[in-house]
């Protein structure tokens, strides 16, 4: 493994894990706001490399759909965990209901 790679993964874990329960975000705003905002396509890979659990279910794709295929048992799982949370969904699509924070204050808190 590359400085980049372990760099990379070290940041987007660190991202993943400050998604707050009820809330999702696509791999593109993780990878952004890791620093690294043309490797949206790494991110499900740092994810895995992970050895610690992370709230993988909350990482959606830009258009707020889920990434596996629909029915499959990965699909229904990410499903039911973010209905758990209280995630919606139309369609296909999930709706966050009544997000309270900012992207920037769900992960760095408020500005002083």
């Amino acid at each position: 493994m590359t400085n980049f790679q372990i760099k990379f993964d070290r940041l987007v874990w660190k991202v993943v894990v400050g998604i707050p329960p009820g809330q999702v975000m696509s791999y593109g705003e993780v990878a952004n706001i890791a620093g690294f905002p043309r490797y949206s396509r790494m991110v499900s890979g740092a994810m895995g490399r992970s050895l610690q659990p992370l709230p993988w279910f909350r990482v959606v794709r830009s258009n707020r759909t889920l990434a596996f295929e629909p029915g499959s048992k990965s699909y229904r799982e990410q499903s039911r965990l973010l209905k758990q949370e209280g995630v919606r969904f139309e369609g296909l699509k999930v709706i966050v209901v009544n997000p309270t924070k900012t992207l920037d204050e769900m992960l760095w808190g408020p500005k002083n």
